[in-house]
């Protein structure tokens, strides 16, 4: 059991059966009346943010999120396979689970996916990837502008904004967060 006078950022609790997420809280003692706490808190399920004062004496369950680190197996088309590297256990999800994270894996790849009850809710590329480039324009010799950019497929189907001395076959790196590329990458050994 947490209290809401314990509430602190990113601490997760269950409310009305939902697991949800303290994003910011303020522990409020008016001049007259009850001492109350503000909590801003974000549903872990759904995404959706809310702000409400609890009485701090509230008492809410604790909703245990398991984090595990799979491997990205292969897509049969409608689902998507990960494995547990401890207990090789394989996993399908749905595209809707993992459309922003498939976007910059590749087969073999890792992912953190995040459990609430024994059910998937999300999966999350690793912050920074390395990828090549499959497909783009070639660049113009003597277009040197500064900031031009232009689009480049990776050989995960994403498309990056990339700049234009950046041709076919060069591994560059990406911030999986923002979509943005951040420079040229070393080959893997």
């Amino acid at each position: 059991m947490v209290y809401a006078s314990d509430f602190r950022k990113g601490i997760t609790f269950e409310m009305n059966g939902e697991p949800h997420v303290v994003l910011d809280f303020q522990h409020v003692k008016p001049g007259k009346g009850a001492a109350f706490v503000r909590t801003k808190y974000r549903n872990i399920l759904t995404g959706a943010t809310r702000e409400e004062a609890f009485n701090p004496d509230a008492k809410f369950e604790n909703a245990i999120i398991e984090t595990k680190q799979m491997q990205y197996l292969y897509n049969d088309g409608e689902l998507y396979y990960f494995m547990d590297e401890e207990t090789y256990d394989q996993v399908p999800l749905p595209y809707e689970l993992v459309e922003d994270a498939v976007r910059y894996l590749r087969e073999n790849d890792e992912a953190t996916v995040k459990f609430y009850k024994g059910n998937a809710f999300i999966v999350e590329a690793p912050n920074f990837v390395n990828l090549k480039v499959i497909e783009t324009e070639p660049g113009v010799k003597g277009d040197t502008a500064t900031n031009v950019t232009k689009a480049a497929t990776v050989e995960t189907g994403a498309v990056i904004q990339v700049p234009i001395f950046i041709n076919e076959g060069e591994l560059i790196q990406i911030d999986t967060r923002s979509g943005e590329y951040l420079g040229r990458a070393k080959e893997e050994k």
